[in-house]
């Protein structure tokens, strides 16, 4: 049984995932972490997230979480998240991360904790679909070439706080990468006054935000007489949720490094 902890237990996600975990034959739920002042600080994770009691309290104490886990889930925010992944990297605790918003400099963070020996699968998307969606786009873009102009499209729920979507950078990076840009110079978010006529070593972002929306991304091929759609669209956050688990497991059984979702695809 591989231990596993859950950092923001109480939020929507932290639910979805102590339930998914208390229903996985190779996992336990070892502990459930909230920030301090929580109003769910001494619940039991299991009645919270839907489930019978399994008698693991919701805690702050990070210290107390990290000693009994072998593995710790984080969907939460940038600084929380740097914070616990040193914590967990010193303890030889391995860390699944899905938060979303880290700049450049905070993912160099991540590298150099993995190099230093830390186990850690770091996603802004650990849905299968999406990741599916990375490949196909990527394939798509070095196969039509610069003639064909690409915007990508996203869209969440009006409480998101960054924009665009880790998912839509990702996208981005991908994309760029596959027509040789440079994602930080070409990516061009949204247009407003005179901007001038679209040159062809450019990437379009667009981020939406309205009602319930889980996450929807398209990223759109643009020709002369065509025009290619590839989307995907999350209805349920368990979909991330359970690519989360398989990355727990995936790092039970691979040395010590940075991976990303295609690596626990194609690997495990």
């Amino acid at each position: 049984m591989i231990k596993v902890a859950i950092a923001g237990a109480a939020g929507r996600m932290g639910r979805i995932l102590v339930s998914l975990v208390l229903n996985d034959k190779d996992l336990q739920l070892s502990a459930a972490l909230e920030q301090e002042g929580s109003a769910f600080i001494g619940q039991d994770a299991g009645l919270l997230a839907g489930e019978d009691a399994c008698g693991v309290l919701i805690s702050s104490d990070i210290e107390a979480v990290l000693q009994n886990s072998d593995c710790i889930i984080d969907f939460t925010a940038p600084a929380a998240t740097l914070k616990l992944a040193e914590l967990s990297a010193a303890k030889g605790v391995h860390s699944v991360i899905g938060t979303t918003g880290l700049t450049a400099d905070e993912k160099l963070i991540l590298q150099k904790l993995a190099a230093n020996g830390a186990h850690i699968v770091f996603a802004p998307n650990m849905s299968i679909g999406v990741n599916l969606l990375f490949s196909i786009a990527a394939k798509t873009a070095a196969a039509l070439g610069d003639d064909y102009d690409i915007e990508i499209i996203e869209m969440h729920h009006n409480q998101k706080k960054d924009a665009p979507s880790g998912t839509a950078e990702r996208l981005g990076e991908v994309l760029a990468q596959a027509r040789g840009l440079d994602y930080q110079k070409d990516c061009k978010h949204g247009r407003l006054g005179m901007p001038g006529a679209r040159s062809k070593n450019e990437i379009g972002m667009h981020a939406i935000r309205g009602g319930d929306v889980v996450g929807d991304h398209t990223v759109i091929f643009a020709t002369d007489g065509e025009r290619i759609e590839l989307t995907h669209k999350a209805s349920s956050r368990e979909t991330f949720a359970k690519g989360a688990l398989r990355a727990v497991k995936f790092l039970q059984k691979n040395k010590a490094g940075l991976y990303d979702m295609q690596d626990v695809l194609i690997r495990e």
